[in-house]
Parts: structure tokens; C-alpha cells; sequence
């Protein structure tokens, strides 16, 4: 059933302040990614699975986040919404859907608050030993809560600086390598090793693939930009290039260091069995000195990441009141605008406040509760751009991939395998696909049986963005 929404909001809805450049949204997006975080906490779980190999499993997971990027561009062009990823689906896919959608990305995004901000007491040890990692993570999340307060252009400006400084240490991570070499491209390239059991071989092409679907995580992150569409001037060309271009740069600042570790680490076999592969590789180049130096750099750029991340997820939260998701009154304050920063500052309050509680759970939890549900996110994603281009939904998109429907259909084939890969891990992957499937039933059973029923998820957003008939079935 066909389920048109007004072409003009209401005078009464609550509009975020424009002004953000193309340039500041991409400051605030590579800084959610955190290429620096990504080398130095994610790589090295794909260096321990896919040994050397991990520069094939870098590759392919890039080529995968093209095809991602370009359904992203797509998809964001069409509907720049602060509900982010939620708002595309339920405008193209329909509302149950964008609503799955949204339990999914609301759980997962206060868990990954947590979960980065973890890492900035492990990285702060080398001057500190003995930091409580829950109560430096709980600091970290409740100072960058406070600076997501401020105008959104001041805080791109605080995220370009923070990720100016990771950026530097990546360039230190990769001369020390590339200057250094310990043994040639051509071994990365057509010999791969892994350590089994402490015996190294050869790696397979399974092992591979498989930690590929790891690294594919360590790119994510470009598609937020979207979040930043209410925001940003021209919002309907400007999104696009910015998630195109956060892509470009993240796969060059973490594959080019990894492949230097790959290539600069003095034994391969010492590298696969250190504690911290990037402190040993970083201490055996360069010393304790400017391995202090760099550790002091990954925790800024932790620091950089949990503010990014909280500025994206206070955008969502504030869709959430602004679409009437919640009980009427709590719905109306998180949709609340600061008057001087024009920022959502209740919701940024809520989202601090959920993520600094969070700090103090399990991380091994917080890790198998968020590994798989951005894979189903990924899906729905790639669904929606297959289905808006056939009902016509996204027609009215400024940016429009090439070689369409190629991109989705081979990302959805490359998510399957890695939903495959995860099914077949009883310790970590199938518990997750569990815990996701829980997260889908729940946020659709309060669908059907709270907003479908009184009728009250209204899907709303800024005029011009909002001129296009919503053609989502409900």
C-alpha cells in the first residue's frame, strides 16, 4: 500500500543549522573511521588470522568498499537525512525495514562509543601503567560528549586537527617500513604466510577471504557522512563526494602502513606472536622513544574517533525524536535544538550518557554484539538502491553509480560470504548472527505493535530534502 508523505513538513519541525563546507564532512567522517585506530587495533586481528596474507585480505576488502561506497553515494544523494542509513531504507525499502534498520544501528552505534574509547587506556599505559581502561574510556566518552555540544563547523575543525596528528603517525608507521624493508613486495604478493600453532606456512586463500570480512570493517564508516547531509551546503552533490572520497583516503592511510608493517617487521614470526604487533614493530624500527610517541598519537586519534562517533549518533537520535519513534515526550526532546550551536544537544546528552554507562561493560560482549549487524545493515542497504531504482524512489538522486546494478549485487554476494564465515564460527561469528536476528525481531515486533498501531512514525526532514514524494510502502 502506497504511504505518501506531505511534500512540506510541518512549520513545528525541527531543523538542524546548515553551513558545514563538503571539506568539513569529510573531516568529521575519515575521523569516525580513525584510519590510525583502524591499523593499530583492527589490523592486527587480520595480520594474526591471515598472517602476511593480510595485504590480499586489505585488497579485496577495498574493492568490496567501492562497490559500498558507490551504493552509499547513491543512496545519500537521494535522501541526505540525519537518520542516516534508517531514513534511506524506510523511504525505499518501506517502513518496517527502516525501522529494523534503525534497532540495529541505534544498538550497535552506543556499543562501538564503548568500544573505541576502551582503547585509550591501552594506549595511554606507556606513561600511565595500571590506568582503569573502563574509567579512562568513561572520561574520554564524557569530554567529547561536552565538545559535541559546540557548533557543528568548530567541531569539524577539532576533528581535522586530531586527525591531522593520526595521519602523521600513520607516514611515521609507513617509512619505518617502507625505508627498512625486511624482505620484498613480490613475498606479499605471491607468498603469503601464516602462523598455525605457532609453525609458519603458507596462507591459504580461505584464511584470506576470511579475515577480509575483518578488515571490510576496518574501512566502514565513509557512508557517514549522510548523517551530515541536514547540515552540509549542497548536501545533495556534496554527500556523495565526500563518502566517495572518506573511501579513497581510508584505504590508502591503512593498507599503505599495514603493507609496510607486512614488509619492514624484522621476523615475521615474532610480529604474528607479539602481544601488540604495532608497539613490537614500532619498537624494534624506531625505539621505546617513538614507539611512546605514536602510542600517545593512537590514543588522540581514539579520542578524535569517540567525538566523531558521537556527533554522527546524536544526529540519528535526534531523527529518531524528530520522526515521533518514541513516547511523545521523550520523541520531542531529543528532537530539541540548541539555540546558540543549533546542534541536538539532548540527544547528544543521551547518546554521551548511554555510551560513558556502556564503558563499563564486557568488551568481549560489545564485540560479538556489533560484528555482524553492520553486514545486515550492508544488505538492506544494497537492497534499497536495487529497489529505489525500480519504483523510482531515488530517481531524483544527484549522483548515480556506474555500471549499475553491479556494485550491489557483487557487495551482496561478498556480505553472504562473510554471513557464512561468521555461521561457521561457534566461538564468536554464530553467537553475533544470533544476537543480530534478536535485534531485528525486537525492532520490528515494536513496530507492528507500537508505531504501526497508532500510526505516529512520520518520517519527516527538511523541506527541500523532503520535496520528493516518499514512495516507501508502509
Amino acid at each position: 500500500m502506497t504511504d505518501p508523505q506531505p511534500s512540506t513538513p510541518p512549520p513545528s519541525t525541527p531543523a538542524l543549522r546548515r553551513g558545514l563546507k563538503v571539506l568539513g564532512t569529510l573531516l568529521i567522517t575519515l575521523s569516525a573511521i580513525s584510519p590510525a585506530s583502524s591499523v593499530f587495533i583492527i589490523a592486527p586481528g587480520v595480520v594474526a588470522q591471515a598472517g602476511s596474507g593480510a595485504f590480499w585480505s586489505f585488497a579485496i576488502a577495498g574493492v568490496v568498499g567501492v562497490f559500498m561506497a558507490f551504493v552509499y553515494a547513491e543512496l545519500a544523494s537521494a535522501y541526505p537525512l540525519s537518520g542516516g542509513e534508517y531514513a534511506i531504507v524506510a523511504r525505499t525499502l518501506g517502513r518496517l525495514p527502516g525501522f529494523v534498520t534503525l534497532g540495529l544501528l541505534l544498538l550497535t552505534q552506543l556499543l562501538i562509543i564503548a568500544v573505541i574509547a576502551l582503547g585509550v587506556g591501552t594506549y595511554l599505559e606507556v606513561l600511565i601503567p595500571g590506568l582503569s581502561a573502563p574509567v579512562v574510556a568513561a572520561v574520554t566518552t564524557v569530554a567529547a560528549t561536552l565538545l559535541s555540544i559546540f557548533d557543528i563547523k568548530v567541531n569539524a575543525w577539532i576533528t581535522g586537527v586530531f586527525l591531522a596528528i593520526e595521519m602523521v603517525a600513520l607516514v611515521v608507521v609507513a617509512a619505518l617500513g617502507f625505508l627498512d624493508p625486511a624482505r620484498g613486495l613480490g613475498d606479499l604478493v605471491t607468498a603469503p604466510v601464516v602462523a598455525t600453532e605457532g609453525v609458519v606456512g603458507p596462507a591459504s586463500f580461505g584464511i584470506i577471504a576470511g579475515a577480509a570480512a575483518v578488515a571490510i570493517f576496518s574501512y566502514n564508516g565513509y557512508g557517514s557522512a549522510v548523517y551530515f547531509g541536514e547540515e552540509t551546503d549542497n548536501a545533495h552533490k556534496g554527500i556523495a563526494r565526500a563518502i566517495l572520497w572518506a573511501l579513497g583516503i581510508t584505504i590508502v592511510a591503512e593498507l599503505v602502513p599495514v603493507t609496510a608493517v607486512l614488509l619492514g617487521a624484522p621476523s615475521l614470526p615474532d610480529l604474528f606472536g607479539a602481544e601488540n604487533m604495532m608497539s613490537y614493530f614500532v619498537g624494534a624500527k624506531a625505539g621505546s622513544t617513538v614507539n611512546t610517541v605514536i602510542s600517545l598519537a593512537i590514543a588522540l586519534a581514539i579520542l578524535n574517533a569517540v567525538l566523531a562517533i558521537i556527533l554522527i549518533t546524536s544526529r540519528m537520535v535526534f531523527s529518531t525524536g524528530r520522526d515521533s519513534a518514541w513516547p511523545a515526550s521523550v520523541s520531542k526532546a531529543l528532537a530539541a535544538i540548541h539555540p546558540k550551536t543549533g546542534t541536538p544537544w539532548i540527544a547528544t546528552l543521551a547518546t554521551g550518557a548511554f555510551g560513558t554507562a556502556l564503558c563499563f561493560a564486557d568488551k568481549d560482549f560489545l564485540l560479538v554484539v556489533t560484528a555482524t549487524s553492520i553486514v545486515a545493515v550492508y544488505v538492506a542497504l544494497c537492497l534499497a538502491v536495487l529497489n529505489g531504482r525500480r519504483n523510482g524512489s531515488t530517481k531524483h538522486a544527484a549522483y548515480r553509480m556506474p555500471l549499475f546494478p553491479v556494485a550491489p549485487i557483487v557487495a551482496l554476494i561478498a556480505l553472504g560470504y562473510v554471513v557464512w564465515q561468521n555461521a561457521l564460527d561457534p566461538a564468536f561469528g554464530r553467537p553475533s548472527l544470533l544476537i543480530t536476528a534478536g535485534i531485528c525481531v525486537v525492532s520490528g515486533l515494536y513496530y507492528a505493535l507500537v508505531l504501526r498501531r497508532r500510526g505516529k512514525w512520520e518520517l519527516q526532514g527538511p523541506s527541500e530534502d523532503e520535496a520528493e514524494v516518499d514512495t516507501a510502502t508502509r
